[in-house]
C-alpha cells in the first residue's frame, strides 16, 4: 500500500490521466449511443418504417457497393447538400460510412437541421456486410 501511495505522489498526472481514461470508457460503455443502429435494427426500420439510407463514404467507395437504394452524400459536402433529404424529414434517416464513425458527425448535422429520426449505422457498411446482408453496384 505504502507504494501504491509513493507511485502515485511521485507520478500523479499519469494516474489522473489513466483515471480520466477509464472514467471516460466506462462512461461510454454505460450511457452507449442511443442513436446508433445495428445492420439487424437497420433492415427492421427500412422495411418496416421506410427508412432512407445515406451513405457518406467517398462517390468512389459507394460506386463499389452500397446499401440497396442508398443516397450517397459523401461527408466532405455534407453540410453544403443536407437539403436534398428535406423530403425525407419526416422518415427515419440512417447514416452509413465505412466503419460508423464519419456517419456520427453526419448525424448531428441532421439533427441540427430538424431531423429527428436520425440513426447511426453502427460499425457501417462493414457490419453490414458482416452481416451477410445485400449490398449493390447500381444507383438509385
Amino acid at each position: 500500500m505504502q507504494q501504491l501511495i509513493e507511485f502515485t505522489m511521485n507520478h500523479w498526472i499519469l494516474v489522473l490521466t489513466f483515471v480520466l481514461v477509464a472514467g471516460f470508457l466506462i462512461f461510454n460503455l454505460l450511457m452507449g449511443d442511443k442513436h446508433a443502429v445495428d445492420p439487424t435494427t437497420a433492415t427492421d426500420l427500412i422495411n418496416h418504417q421506410d427508412a432512407v439510407v445515406v451513405d457518406v463514404r467517398p462517390a468512389a467507395d459507394f460506386h463499389k457497393g452500397h446499401i440497396i437504394n442508398a443516397i450517397s452524400i459523401p461527408s466532405n459536402g455534407f453540410g453544403n447538400q443536407i437539403g436534398l433529404l428535406n423530403k425525407h424529414k419526416e422518415k427515419p434517416v440512417i447514416i452509413s460510412c465505412r466503419s460508423g464513425a464519419q456517419s456520427s458527425a453526419a448525424c448531428q448535422q441532421l439533427k441540427k437541421s430538424g431531423f429527428e429520426q436520425v440513426y447511426n449505422l453502427k460499425g457501417g457498411i462493414l457490419a453490414w456486410q458482416n452481416a451477410n446482408l445485400p449490398i449493390t453496384r447500381k444507383n438509385k
